[in-house]
């Protein structure tokens, strides 16, 4: 089993992976140029993993891609990257939402009875955030839905809930400022990768519905205007 995961979250990140382990990762340097930098990504990996675009092609099985939620422009970026090299192979595409794997991956550092509030900077001086549990080891159960906001509205949904904050990556100056006093658990970059687990976990139990790639944008892009075209 041969799958490509890539994600747009924050900085554009691609992962190859063999039977459930990582064979080669590449990340952007920028949180941006999400379009430009995900092929030489892919490129990367594929030259680090010792193969081709030819044998990628005869040989790759799926490609995983995050939903988000995430900035519009890099969220359609990954999304339509996935969906061309899917297509160009003749491979399916499977999506997860990115906080599950950011939950995933916190919760592979805590206790498996954690729970825990996955974090992303939204821009505009605002949050992605879902509370989590685990669903197994390989997989996480959103509870209640994803939101985007303020910090303090964050604070608000913490409160006597229980949940350690597990942000993807350092987050703003103004909001890790106002979060300095809630529960803190560890900061992780997002790893494509697991991806792989979330999505073998999901189709064993029958949940293909959950693997779907409609993007979670949560709200309007930056330019206004007209509705988001969709994907």
């Amino acid at each position: 089993m041969l799958e490509l995961a890539l994600d747009t979250l924050n900085a554009s990140s691609v992962a190859l992976v063999r039977d459930g382990e990582a064979v080669a990762r590449a990340t952007a340097g920028s949180a941006r140029h999400h379009a430009e930098s995900l092929t030489l990504l892919v490129r990367r990996v594929l030259q680090d993993a010792g193969l081709g675009p030819d044998a990628v092609g005869a040989g790759l099985d799926r490609v995983l891609v995050g939903t988000g939620p995430a900035p519009f422009t890099g969220l359609r970026a990954g999304l339509v990257s996935a969906r061309v090299i899917g297509e160009a192979v003749g491979a399916p595409v499977l999506g997860v939402a990115s906080l599950d794997v950011v939950a995933r991956q916190g919760l592979d550092l805590l206790p498996p009875d954690m729970t825990v509030f996955a974090v992303s900077d939204a821009r505009r001086r605002e949050l992605y955030w879902g509370r989590y549990e685990a669903d197994g080891p390989d997989d996480v159960r959103l509870v209640g839905r994803l939101e985007v906001g303020a910090a303090h509205a964050l604070l608000g949904a913490m409160r006597g809930a229980d949940g350690l904050i597990v942000a993807a990556g350092p987050l703003p100056a103004h909001s890790a400022q106002l979060l300095a006093d809630a529960s803190q658990g560890p900061v992780i970059d997002l790893d494509p990768a697991v991806m792989s687990r979330v999505v073998a976990a999901r189709l064993a139990r029958g949940q293909e519905e959950r693997l779907g790639t409609q993007p979670l944008y949560l709200r309007r892009p930056d330019i206004q205007g007209r509705a988001p075209a969709r994907l």
